[in-house]
C-alpha cells in the first residue's frame, strides 16, 4: 500500500499551468472543472477474490475530505493497468469522488510486458476474448463487495469513506465493454446480462457494439443513464471496433438518459495519459478538459443528484467547454 498526495498535487498543479483551463468555462455558477483542493492521495490495495482464487489490484483515489462519498470505477483498457489514465482519477477525486481504478489480471499489461516484442500484438489479441470479459465482470462484483466490507470496518482506513448506495462505473476500450457489460448490456455470448445492480450510472469510453447480434438487442434493456465518449478517429489496433461500432450504441439505448460526445480528430488514446504508438493526429488539449467536465457533470447529476450539474448538461454547458466541430446529443429519457 502506497500513499503519494504530494506527488499528484505536483501534478495538478504542472497540468494546469500546460492546459489552462479555457475561458469559457469560468465564470459563475455551476463549473465541473474547478475543484476546492488539489490534495489527492492515492492508495494501491489487492482485492482477493476467494471464490475465484483470484487478486484484483487496484488504486484508490481518495478526496481530501473524508466525509462518505460516491463511489466511481474505471476498467482499463487492453494491456493496461491500474495505474492509466490518471488524470480522470485525479480529477473526479478532486472533485469529492472515491475513484476506484482497477486493474484485471489477465488482459493487463502483464500480458504484452512479458513478451518477446514480435509478440507481444500476438497475447494482446489472444487476452481480447469471451472469457477475460467475464472475468473482468466478476471482477468489479468482486471489488465492490470487498469495498463495502472495507467501508463497514472501523480498522481499515478506507472506513467510513465511501456512499456506496452511489456507484458509478466507466472504462475505456476494452475496460468499456467491460462497463457495459456490468451495466446492463444483454451479452449475445451467453444470452444474458452480467449487470450489477449496484450501479447507478455509467461512461464508456470508446463504447463498441457487439460483434454478432444486433445493438438494440444488446443495449435495448439498459435501465440507468449512460454517457458515451469517443472520436472521429477513434479506432483501436485490436478488436472489431470501428466508428461505426462505437456509434451504434447510443441509439440502441432506450428508457433511460443517454448522452453522447464524439470529438473532432480524436483517436483512441485521447482517454489515455499519452498518445499510443501508431497515432497520427497531434493531441488537441482541449479533448482532455471536455472529457473531465462532461464526465464530472454527469457524475454530480447521477451520483449526487445535482440538479444544476444536470441542468449544466442540458443547457449550454458542454457547448461552452467543447470545438464547434465536436459533436454532442443527449436524450432526458
Amino acid at each position: 500500500m502506497s500513499v503519494s498526495t504530494s506527488i499528484l498535487r505536483a501534478m495538478t498543479i504542472l497540468f494546469a499551468t500546460i492546459w489552462a483551463v479555457p475561458s469559457s468555462a469560468l465564470g459563475h455558477g455551476y463549473n465541473p472543472l474547478t475543484v476546492e483542493s488539489p490534495d489527492v492521495a492515492y492508495k494501491d490495495l489487492t482485492v482477493h477474490d476467494q471464490a475465484r482464487a483470484r487478486d484484483i489490484p487496484v488504486r484508490v483515489y481518495l478526496p481530501a475530505s473524508t466525509n462518505a462519498a460516491p463511489a466511481v470505477f474505471f476498467s482499463h483498457g487492453l494491456g493496461g493497468s491500474r495505474e492509466g489514465s490518471k488524470f480522470l482519477g485525479q480529477h473526479w477525486a478532486a472533485r469529492g469522488y472515491v475513484a476506484v481504478f482497477l486493474q484485471h489480471p489477465g488482459s493487463d499489461e502483464a500480458v504484452w510486458k512479458n513478451q518477446p516484442p514480435l509478440q507481444r500484438m500476438r497475447a494482446l489479441r489472444e487476452a481480447a476474448s469471451t472469457d477475460n470479459l467475464l472475468l473482468r465482470a466478476e471482477d468489479v462484483s468482486a471489488v465492490l463487495n470487498q469495498l463495502e466490507a472495507w467501508n463497514a470496518d472501523k480498522t481499515n482506513i478506507l472506513a467510513g469513506r465511501m456512499n456506496l448506495k452511489k456507484i458509478g462505473m466507466s472504462g475505456h476500450s476494452f475496460g468499456a465493454v467491460t462497463t457495459e457489460a456490468v451495466s446492463g448490456e444483454t451479452l449475445p455470448i451467453i444470452g444474458q446480462g452480467l449487470a450489477d445492480s449496484r450501479i447507478t450510472a455509467a461512461i464508456a469510453f470508446s463504447p463498441s457494439s457487439p460483434l454478432n447480434g444486433e445493438a438494440a438487442e444488446a443495449f435495448g434493456s439498459v435501465k440507468i443513464p449512460w454517457m458515451l465518449m469517443t472520436g472521429t478517429k477513434d479506432i483501436a489496433p485490436i478488436g472489431h471496433a470501428d466508428l461505426k461500432s462505437r456509434l451504434a450504441v447510443y441509439p440502441a439505448l432506450r428508457g433511460a438518459p443517454k448522452y453522447e460526445l464524439v470529438l473532432h480528430n480524436a483517436e483512441h488514446s485521447v482517454f489515455t495519459d499519452r498518445a499510443l504508438p501508431g497515432d497520427a493526429e497531434p493531441r488537441n488539449p482541449n479533448h482532455r478538459w471536455v472529457i473531465l467536465a462532461l464526465s464530472t457533470a454527469f457524475w454530480d447529476a447521477y451520483l449526487r443528484g445535482d440538479a444544476e450539474a444536470l441542468a449544466w448538461l442540458h443547457g449550454t454547458g458542454p457547448r461552452s467547454v467543447m470545438e464547434a466541430v465536436d459533436r454532442w446529443q443527449f436524450s432526458a429519457r
